[in-house]
């Protein structure tokens, strides 16, 4: 499905302009009773019935607003809505002096805000009116939210403004478990500057946590300008999980198409940029075996991390290393990395006896590291593998059809 969103455009507060008719120099009376129910609706009596002898010309208007008192609920739209009359203007406005924009129904009698109530805030309502018989008006009306008892944070990659490869997916790690996953995703709105097709899908984090990623159909197009509006600020992610309390935005841009193909056959590896042949290398891949061996699949290269410590007891292979790599790329989470490593060099281009990593001389290395790209695909096969690299290991999302893909959306 196409994620890519185009709504109605709402700026500032709604306003509706009804001409009243008024009889000579009558003076307007304006009165405003306020009472509370115990359904979360405060209802108030606007305008004042004209008197002729005693009589009453007409019903006033009556004003009932959502969600009110106190403690009031969090996590549903602001609805003004009015009887016996029509609404012809509504300004809602927040504590720190922002206003939420809304919509006014078609028969101008009810007005509810695009956003939810946030926890912990303070809301006024003011609201004009013309009664049935043309009375004009008015109601100001506050509610307080109560307080998140918990609050829910996301992590995202890739880094706002950043310029990333074509495997690059949006991705969002939460704090704390989203069991209404479906709330949550009609929150996340993904824009691109041309178009592109793409989905969400939920798994579960290498880290345990709960994690949403959005990728296209098939990769970028370089030179796409990606944009993700995160509106979450109060959106409940479910019991356990807590409140979200602000919105989350990020930026970034395609580069260049570029593809690192790992055959662990032939041991080579190759760049391609943009559908042509940079550069091609020997390497050596993990050795043959269950827990030597090296992932196959689409790796997607996560980050450069320079010269880091190594040591085999955090992957859980006793103590058969620990010792400093160069130009270390990270490509999954539990520890398969691109990196130099000149103690293998009798086995470049011959042999798979590496940990699991895909190593390569310090030159090539050194090369790989100033020219690949956070985001770039490392389509990884040979027949010494160990199995397929797993979804959430990395960003393996590349290692699944796209119709299994959609399906992980929790809005199918």
């Amino acid at each position: 499905m196409n994620q890519t969103r185009v709504g109605p455009i709402h700026v500032g507060p709604v306003r509706v302009r009804v001409a009243v008719a008024t009889a000579g120099s009558a003076a307007l009376l304006i009165a405003a009773v306020s009472a509370c129910s115990s359904q979360g609706t405060t209802s108030a009596k606007v305008g004042a019935e004209a008197k002729d002898g005693g009589r009453a010309q007409g019903r006033p208007a009556t004003i009932s607003v959502t969600p009110h008192g106190a403690r009031a609920k969090a996590g549903d739209p602001v609805e003004v809505a009015v009887h016996d009359g029509l609404l012809t203007s509504v300004t809602v406005t927040d504590a720190k002096g922002g206003r939420p924009t809304g919509r006014l129904s078609h028969d101008r009698r009810t007005w509810t805000s695009d956003r939810n109530a946030v926890p912990g805030a303070t809301y006024t309502v003011d609201a004009a009116t013309r009664s049935e018989n043309g009375q004009a008006g008015h109601v100001h009306e506050s509610f307080t939210t109560a307080a998140a008892d918990r609050v829910n944070k996301v992590e995202w990659r890739p880094g706002t403004g950043t310029t990333v490869g074509v495997a690059q997916p949006v991705s969002l790690v939460f704090d704390f478990p989203v069991r209404d996953k479906a709330a949550v995703e009609k929150q996340l709105e993904v824009t691109t500057s041309n178009h592109t097709e793409g989905s969400w899908g939920w798994m579960k984090d290498w880290s345990g946590r709960d994690r949403v990623d959005w990728r296209p159909k098939e990769y970028w197009q370089p030179g796409t300008e990606v944009s993700l509006d995160a509106r979450l600020n109060g959106t409940y992610s479910g019991a356990g999980g807590g409140w979200f309390v602000r919105d989350y935005k990020l930026d970034f841009t395609i580069g260049a198409r570029q593809v690192v193909k790992v055959d662990l056959d032939s041991k080579r590896l190759t760049m391609t940029r943009n559908g042509a042949t940079v550069r091609t290398f020997p390497v050596s891949g993990g050795t043959p075996g269950p827990e030597t061996g090296s992932w196959r699949g689409t790796e997607v290269m996560m980050s450069k991390e320079g010269t880091i410590r190594m040591n085999s007891e955090t992957v859980g292979l006793g103590d058969a290393y620990d010792q400093d790599v160069d130009y270390a790329m990270r490509l999954t989470w539990s520890g398969t990395y691109a990196h130099a490593a000149p103690w293998n060099a009798a086995n470049f281009g011959r042999a798979n006896r590496s940990h699991g990593c895909i190593g390569m001389s310090d030159a090539d290395a050194r090369w790989l590291y100033q020219h690949a790209q956070i985001g770039d695909p490392f389509e990884v096969k040979g027949a010494e593998t160990k199995g397929q690299v797993a979804l959430n290991n990395g960003f393996g999302d590349w290692n699944v059809g796209w119709d299994q893909w959609r399906s992980m959306s929790a809005l199918r």
